[in-house]
């Protein structure tokens, strides 16, 4: 079996691992103002997939790893100000 080299996109990321319901934690990370809140479930997992919600603006939907760090990208180049 091959090994993949993933490239580090410096994205800075928490893990919930409490032992709580979705439900909860997505309101908490809410109040936190947390921006993005990436959901890996058994189904995301088996498809290589995350679910997606913005701080504010909710489900965005589902994304590949390679498609969410795009956006993310485009969030990060649209906050950054030049001086």
């Amino acid at each position: 079996a091959k090994k993949k080299k993933k490239k580090n996109s410096e994205i800075r990321a928490l893990v919930d691992d409490r032992n709580e319901k979705t439900g909860r934690k997505i309101r908490d990370a809410e109040v936190s103002k947390i921006p993005f809140m990436i959901i890996v479930g058994e189904k995301e997992e088996k498809e290589g997939t995350v679910s997606v919600r913005k701080h504010g603006e909710g489900d965005l939907g589902t994304f590949t790893i390679k498609d969410f760090v795009s956006l993310i990208e485009e969030e990060v180049a649209k906050t950054i100000v030049e001086f």
